[in-house]
């Protein structure tokens, strides 16, 4: 599942001042550094850091989908590698045990109960 690319609420307020500063004419200065300028690098500074994030996001999206088939094809390979041992040892062999199997003579068989067809249960 990939993973959501971030949103700034924040960042979109900021173009659409940035778009009403520059609309004006006249030369701004609020004071204490406070310029169209510095606000025009403080969001184009988050941006940029905002586009890196969703960038490193889908290289680990990409990264993850490897990770997934990769572990798909090494499952496959469990299941070849306990079918070889069975058919070159034979399912009933300490090496199929070995290999992560279960010996056929190790096997829990389920027994039926004999009786008389009831649950066992008395009913009053």
């Amino acid at each position: 599942m990939a993973r959501l690319k971030r949103k700034s609420a924040v960042l979109e307020t900021a173009r659409k001042r940035l778009t009403g500063l520059n609309a004006i004419t006249k030369p701004i200065d609020f004071g204490a550094n406070t310029t169209k300028a510095a606000y025009e690098a403080k969001t184009t500074a988050f941006e940029n850091r905002l586009n890196g994030y969703n960038q490193k996001s889908a290289e680990l999206d990409d990264e993850q989908n490897g990770i997934d088939a990769d572990e798909r094809e090494l499952a496959q390979w469990n299941k070849r590698i306990l079918s070889a041992g069975e058919a070159s040892f034979g399912s009933d062999s300490s090496e199929y045990e070995l290999l992560g199997g279960t010996r056929t003579s190790e096997r829990k068989r389920s027994t039926r109960k004999s009786g008389s067809g009831t649950t066992g249960n008395p009913t009053t």
